[in-house]
Parts: C-alpha cells; structure tokens; sequence
C-alpha cells in the first residue's frame, strides 16, 4: 500500500537498508575524489584535471548501467578548449522518462594551507564531518549520483526502462565557459524531461531542502579618473580631486543610509517564510560582535530574493608601496547580484545610469569588462519536484523545504533555455557549515546518506514515468 508520501514503507525500508551497504564504499569514492586536486585555473597542474575526469569516467563506467561514457571538451566562445566533462547515458525504452544528472568535477583552489586545520587535498573525518577541498562542493555531487545509480539498479534491476544521463562538468569552478558551447554540440545527447542539479545545499543537517530560487549576477569593472598624471599630495591636496577620492564617494552612493541598494529600478522578491534570526545569520556568516547587518526587510529576502552590491576589488596604491601622491586614476569591480525575474541587460543599464549620475567633481567614468549571469526560479508543477519533495522528507525523516540562494549559478539558464520543457531542479548535499569556496571546507556525512537514499528514491519513481517528450 502507498503511504501519504508516495512511496511503499517496504520501498522506503528496502532503500534506506541498500544505501546503508553502500555507504562505506560511498565514502572511499569521496576521499579518493578530494586528493585529486583538479583544478580549472590556467595556474594550476592541467593534468590534475586530466586524472580527475578519467577517475570519474572510470567510477560510472564500471557501473555497467550506461550505454556509452565518454570524455569530452569543447571549445569556448575564444577558441580556447575547454576541460574536460564526462558525459554517460543510458537511453530510456518503451517511452520511459529521461533524468539528466549534473554535478562537476573541478574544485576551487584551496588558497593558504596554513588557514585550513587538516591539508586541503587529504580527506580528513572529524566529529562526523569529511574535511577536504571538494568535499562538498562538488565531489560530494558525484558521490551522491554515482551511489544512487547503484542502488537503484540493485532495486529495480539490470533492464529497467527508465534513461539516465550523467553529465559532470570539469570547470564550473572557472566559470563554465564552454559550457553554452557543449550544451549546443552535445544538445542531442543531454535532452532530459529531468535535470537534476547537485550543486547547492540543505536548510541544515536535518531538514531537507530544494532550492527554488537563485540570484542573477551583474559584474562591472569601471575606472574612474581625474588627472593626466600623478602629481604631489601636498603641493596639489585640498583642491585637486584625485581619482581615489572620487571613487570611494561614487561607490559610497550604491548604498543607502540602512545599506540598502541605492541604484533605481532594480526589482525585489519575497523569500520563503523560514524560521532564520540575527543569531543564525551571525553563526553562519562570522559576523564579528559589535558589526551590524545593513538593509532592510527579513534576513532571508535580503540574501536570496532582494539585490545586493560588493565591491569586491579596487586597483588603488597598496600601503606598503603608497607615496605623497594624488592618484589619476582608479579601477573598481562592482558585483551586482539581481533579484529572480531581473533581466541582467536591464540591470546593468541600470547601474550604469546611477553611476553616470552620481560621479563627483566632474570625473571621467570608463566602463570595462562585464560579466552577466540570469537569475532563477523553478518552474511549479510537474512529477519530478513533487518526487523530489516525499523523497528528502522521507530520507532526512523532515519535511523538505523550498530555499533560496543568494548566490549564483548562470549555467543554469543556458539549460532552460536549451531544455525548455524539463523540469529542473537544484538540490544539493552541503549544508550552513559547509564552508564551499573557504578554507577548511567539509561535508556533514550523514547528510550525503540520506541524501543517496532521496536520489534513489526519485530514480525509482521515474522508472514509473512516461516521457513527456515522447508523449508530446
């Protein structure tokens, strides 16, 4: 008999009892991932890359569920090769639904080893936490996606019908660029009813989420200058503005006094109504005592659905090289994150249009680079969500929740926009302490558990779904 989440008791048991099994193995795939330092920055070992994608390809070949797996790049909008993705596919049969799995293989360099408590590329368990550079973010992805295709063939055996897709991307950490380009030439190969993306987090360690939401991203380089040439501090000071004094003043303005965003036009959302306090965010974020937050509204519509300015590098004079001296020109970065439903073309316009208002002292303003990224929002409806949804709650023995992220993943509106009628969905296995990007980032363990059991779980429901596709 079907239980109120959708799946049998005796499903549920089975599943939870198999991944139990599979587990032990589970986690040496995940430490053998984490020592290898693929990293997709032109600094660092390509071969690392290299080995990283062929130890992939390797797990998910061994297998036996696909039909082909295969190591693939593409070139970049420049020319330039991209690294190196594994791309594995079983095809669905007798009109059987098609899930697409994505995750990546690359990593971010781990920075100063001194910052981190064990070595970066060694996985280290503390006090029920992997510790290691990858760990969660997003070695932990794979893990998750391998493991749970084992023990959905164990459940549902060798012939079933449904398809499954793997796809692990080797340079998410370097901003996909060819990403657009592999999703046009393999398009064939990666259409999907489902898109299952492993790239973000629970609510926590015991409550289960789907994240419903992600921020756009408007980056802009601009230089603000106000003089030919440097001149003396003391000779030319009090009446010549130099272009460090303009630029602090201009990007004072992007800002209200609460330290909301100043810029006109930009839009704003409503978070989910979830339980998060000032204590939460201060725990979470390493807020310093005495350090206030800034902006207005709830916590969570301030980080994932209102739009947020950092200006996240200036190209000045470094203090130990400082001199007497007005400097001519400045160089800034501005990273602009936009609410879901914000056009990022529109958004930059926007930006600009402040900043061309608000230059002071009759400074010159040069735009430069520009890095745009859309926003997201998952789509209501559909099997898969609703799937996805009973399994976590099943798994983590918690209602799921829907969550939004404040950060940004682009690559996910290329897949809209190339897959329009699939349904995606991101999910994910780091959680608040995670630490992804940072030193001594780590992965709770037993949330990668039950998050296999989830995955499986939503395996085994596909294999009861026909293919809009094919019904189409």
């Amino acid at each position: 008999m079907t239980n109120t989440k959708g799946f049998t008791s005796d499903e549920v048991a089975k599943t939870k009892t198999l991944v139990a099994e599979l587990f032990p193995e589970a986690i040496g795939v995940l430490g053998r991932l984490v020592r290898i330092p693929g990293i997709a920055w032109e600094a660092f070992d390509a071969n690392d890359l290299e080995l990283s994608a062929q130890t992939v390809s390797e797990l998910f070949e061994a297998t036996e569920v696909f039909d082909s797996v295969r190591i693939l790049r593409v070139a970049d909008e420049s020319g330039k090769m991209g690294a190196p993705a594994v791309l594995a596919k079983r095809a669905a049969k007798n009109g059987a639904a098609q899930i697409l799995l994505y995750a990546h293989h690359d990593v971010q360099p781990p920075g100063d080893d001194s910052e981190w408590n064990t070595p970066p590329f060694q996985p280290t368990v503390i006090e029920g936490r992997i510790f290691g550079r990858g760990a969660a973010d997003d070695k932990a992805g794979i893990t998750a996606h391998l493991t749970s295709i084992k023990a959905f063939k164990e459940l549902a055996g060798t012939d079933f019908d449904l398809g499954i897709t793997v796809f692990v991307e080797g340079e998410e950490e370097a901003g996909s660029p060819s990403f657009r380009n592999f999703l046009e030439t393999y398009k064939a190969d990666l259409e999907a009813d489902v898109i299952i993306v492993a790239d973000s987090a629970n609510w926590s360690e015991t409550v289960p989420a789907i994240t419903t939401t992600l921020r756009g991203l408007v980056s802009q380089v601009i230089e603000v200058a106000t003089l030919d040439h440097a001149v003396h501090s003391g000779m030319y000071g009090g009446v010549v503005p130099d272009a460090m004094m303009a630029t602090i003043r201009l990007l004072a303005s992007l800002h209200d006094e609460a330290g909301d965003v100043a810029v006109s036009g930009l839009t704003a959302g409503t978070a989910a109504p979830l339980a998060y306090s000032d204590s939460d965010l201060r725990r979470d974020s390493g807020l310093l005592p005495g350090s206030t937050t800034i902006g207005t509204g709830s916590i969570l519509d301030r980080i994932w659905t209102k739009p947020s300015i950092t200006v996240i590098g200036i190209d000045g004079q470094t203090v130990a090289l400082s001199s007497n001296t007005l400097l001519p020109k400045v160089r800034s970065k501005i990273s602009m994150r936009i609410a879901p439903g914000q056009v990022p073309e529109e958004a930059l316009a926007l930006l600009r249009s402040h900043l061309e208002a608000n230059l002071p002292f009759g400074a010159n303003l040069t735009f430069a680079d520009v890095e745009l990224g859309k926003p997201f929002e998952t789509a209501d409806g559909g099997w898969a969500k609703a799937s996805l949804r009973q399994a976590l709650s099943e798994a983590f023995e918690n209602p799921a929740v829907d969550i939004g992220i404040g950060g940004s993943i682009p690559f996910i509106a290329d897949l809209n926009e190339l897959f329009p009628d699939a349904q995606i969905l991101v999910t994910g296995v780091e959680d608040p302490d995670s630490r992804a990007h940072s030193p001594n980032e780590s992965l709770h363990i037993d949330s990668l558990r039950k998050v296999i059991v989830a995955e499986t779980l939503l395996l085994l429901s596909g294999n009861q779904q026909s293919s809009k596709r094919v019904n189409d």
